[in-house]
């Protein structure tokens, strides 16, 4: 077979959104900037460790910075996302000033100037355009996935979310080993660039802009509040984010001061754990389409935060202790591919165009504004109970959040419900 006719066999063979060449671009844009993403998830936290010598107080004080902006902006970040229309351009300048803005790390570090206040304005930066990034993507990928296509559309963008997790922390972990972690940041920067990149060589037919009037940027809090599927669904989510992001604010301290790993290993371990998070992004679809929607949601709401309970449980010999992390990353991605899959293509099918981007603002103003309370509580609660204490707690606290979903309509909506009009209510 010659080599033109192998790869169109294979493209023949790829799932039916990544033949569409717009997809594709976007898709693609989006798995390269997730990748560089999970490097600085890793890099920025070790750069605050090994070469600021950070305790566990700082680290709250930094996973809060990078968090608040969701708290802050993400309301407005809607409501105006949705006045202003043109999304995609705003998508492509939040990716070229994130890549300034993380270079400026490295750079900082190559001349011995980086301090922690620069990295907590740079990561506080960051995700402030995140914030405009993301509210206008919940829009564009609607624009480009047809309503039959959501839960494909989402197992194919959080199967990129699953790549990521295997490759990012093991890539950044051997940048920082090979170049220092200010340095391993560049990763992130170049990846921003990709995504601007794809993102200018598409053409979607995005929703018009909304009408000016008054309530506009309360007009998302309203529509979740008389929605009982969104209303539990965001109840949930916003427990677990809550004490998960409490739990990740001190696993890298907890690894490296307790238990005594280094960076390299950390970062193998936890890319190697998160396999269970391509499986589960492979298999999600099945178990939806299975189970249905909602039961998919419910199972996920558990099956995510339960397995990380083996991290404070972790002792004894290294390869036990590296054991307890892989399968704690394993099991958990498996649970996280099945939550993120199911509540995308809800959302995707619940909410009507003219309201997306306000919506989706709403949603994260709520969902990601607890993260930098969970960033400080952990941040707290590792300071004055103990690592291993702080743990145990946010980790079974986190998975009380699927009691929201019990006396809701989640675990009874087996198939997306049909899309409502798009007028705003």
């Amino acid at each position: 077979m010659s080599a033109p006719t192998a790869v169109r066999s294979l493209g023949s063979r790829a799932p039916a959104l990544l033949q569409e060449p717009q997809f594709r671009r976007y898709w693609t844009g989006q798995t390269v900037s997730l990748l560089g993403d999970e490097v600085t998830i890793l890099a920025v936290p070790l750069a605050a460790v090994l070469v600021l010598h950070v305790g566990a107080t700082g680290m709250g004080w930094l996973r809060f910075a990078g968090l608040l902006p969701a708290l802050l902006f993400s309301l407005p970040g809607g409501a105006w996302a949705d006045r202003r229309g043109r999304r995609r351009q705003t998508m492509i300048f939040a990716d070229l000033a994130r890549a300034v803005l993380m270079a400026s790390l490295p750079v900082a570090y190559a001349f011995g100037a980086l301090t922690f206040a620069q990295l907590c304005v740079v990561v506080f930066g960051v995700g402030t355009l995140a914030v405009a990034f993301d509210v206008c993507n919940a829009t564009l990928f609607v624009s480009l996935v047809s309503h039959e296509q959501y839960v494909a559309g989402n197992s194919l963008t959080s199967g990129s979310r699953a790549f990521a997790f295997v490759a990012g922390p093991s890539a950044g972990g051997v940048l920082v080993q090979v170049l220092a972690a200010p340095l391993a940041l560049l990763a992130d920067a170049a990846s921003y660039l990709v995504s601007a990149w794809q993102l200018s060589r598409i053409a979607p037919v995005e929703p018009p802009a909304a009408e000016r009037g008054k309530g506009q940027l309360t007009a998302g809090l309203r529509f979740i509040a008389r929605s009982p599927l969104l209303r539990a669904m965001l109840a949930c989510v916003a427990t677990i984010n809550l004490f998960n992001f409490a739990f990740h604010t001190l696993l890298v301290l907890y690894a490296v001061d307790e238990l005594g790993l280094n960076a390299g290993t950390l970062g193998v371990v936890i890319g190697a754990g998160a396999v269970g998070s391509l499986l589960g992004a492979a298999v999600s679809g099945r178990v939806v389409r299975t189970i249905g929607v909602g039961p998919a949601f419910t199972v996920g709401a558990v099956a995510f935060p339960a397995p990380l309970v083996l991290v404070p449980l972790a002792g004894g010999p290294t390869p036990l202790i590296l054991t307890a992390f892989f399968a704690a990353e394993f099991l958990s991605g498996l649970g996280v591919m099945l939550l993120d899959i199911a509540a995308g293509s809800l959302q995707a099918a619940v909410i009507p165009n003219a309201l997306r981007s306000r919506v989706s603002g709403a949603f994260r103003t709520v969902n990601y504004g607890v993260r930098p309370i969970g960033a400080l509580a952990g941040g707290f609660l590792g300071s004055t109970i103990g690592l291993r204490p702080a743990l145990w707690t946010a980790t079974l606290a986190a998975t009380l959040g699927v009691l929201w979903l019990l006396p809701s309509p989640v675990p009874h909506t087996r198939t997306l419900p049909a899309p409502l009009p798009d007028t705003t209510p």
